[in-house]
């Protein structure tokens, strides 16, 4: 499936920012069962440095640093990206096995996956997530079929309510009130399993909607989503996150299906915030996101938008190129005025 996505943020600042550093994740990344085609990140206004950097967990990230006063800032990203389904590989490893595996003793060889059993600091552990979690895990039950049985009760006893949450509310309390969005069903999910010795990561990115029949889809109409991925130590090594939409009660490996797109992964949402960042000034903001995802050849207006911003890239990219070596040429001359 050849789907295109666009990322639209935009921030209205009063008084101007002065400087500001921010990090973006906007990115696909590359899987089994992904491909990135093309990706282009158009920041106005035009940063003063500008550079992409993979974190530790392989996610695509990229820094710019702004150094003129501005009102407003906006990133907007384009990506083209194919996917494909997978194909369904059948664990049976129980779950108290793998919670054996990741108990800490003397000599155990080092796992990766490791990382992400510890709470995190918007997952925590807590006897309320183990108390939720434990009719889904029962007494030798595999792995597989007791996260599918978790995601499912998540999909049918919580409310997806938009703005019943906010960025910052504790999963504990999401559970309690048992309705949120994407991202609290996904923090609980992973907060069930961590409290239960199992390592299960945050993953971030978009799923393909479908407008009502005979109407056409609606550009920014869309949003970001998240899901989880879950880690089955038997598969062969480029098969074991399995991943897991208690949203959509949907699953497979490496995505919940190819109508998903994946842009990160991590402990949890703070470390794949779409974009994040540290300013000075701007005492109060607004802020805009529209997310567009459709399938290449639906939205010709999108598609013309995409043509228009990779030739804005090139040449926000040859600008940041002369300034950098005018920089680098004052730089030269200073020193050797020093000397």
């Amino acid at each position: 499936m050849l789907l295109q996505v666009t990322h639209d943020t935009t921030y209205r600042y009063m008084p101007a920012v002065e400087t500001a550093q921010h990090m973006a994740y906007m990115q696909p990344r590359e899987h089994a069962s992904q491909l990135v085609l093309d990706h282009v990140l158009l920041i106005n206004p035009q940063p003063a440095q500008m550079r992409n950097i993979a974190d530790v967990y392989g996610n695509a990230r990229c820094f710019f640093s702004l150094q003129t006063p501005h009102e407003v800032l906006s990133v907007v990203a384009h990506s083209l990206v194919s996917t494909s389904a997978s194909d369904i590989i059948t664990s049976l490893l129980p779950w108290e096995k793998v919670r054996e595996m990741f108990r800490y003793q003397a000599g155990n060889r080092f796992d990766a996956a490791s990382e992400f059993v510890f709470p995190s600091p918007f997952v925590p552990r807590h006897i309320e997530f183990a108390a939720y979690a434990r009719a889904s895990f029962t007494p030798g039950v595999p792995l597989l079929n007791a996260c599918t049985d978790l995601m499912e009760r998540i999909h049918t006893g919580f409310t997806y309510e938009s703005q019943s949450t906010q960025i910052n509310t504790p999963a504990l309390q999401a559970l309690a009130q048992r309705k949120g969005v994407c991202q609290d069903f996904s923090h609980i999910m992973i907060a069930c399993l961590r409290t239960l010795g199992l390592p299960a990561r945050y993953v971030s990115g978009y799923v393909l909607t479908h407008p009502p029949e005979g109407q056409p889809r609606l550009v920014g109409s869309d949003a970001s989503h998240a899901w989880v991925s879950v880690y089955l130590p038997d598969l062969p090594e480029s098969n074991r996150w399995v991943d897991f939409d208690p949203t959509n009660n949907r699953w497979g490996w490496h995505a919940p299906g190819e109508d998903y797109v994946t842009v990160a992964s991590g402990r949890d949402f703070g470390d794949v915030s779409p974009l994040r960042g540290v300013i000075h000034g701007g005492a109060s903001h607004t802020l805009a996101v529209g997310v567009t995802v459709a399938p290449v050849g639906e939205n010709t207006v999108l598609e013309a938008g995409m043509r228009q911003s990779q030739s804005q890239s090139q040449s926000q990219s040859q600008s940041q190129s002369q300034s950098q070596g005018q920089t680098q040429t004052q730089s030269q001359s200073q020193s050797q005025n020093q000397s």
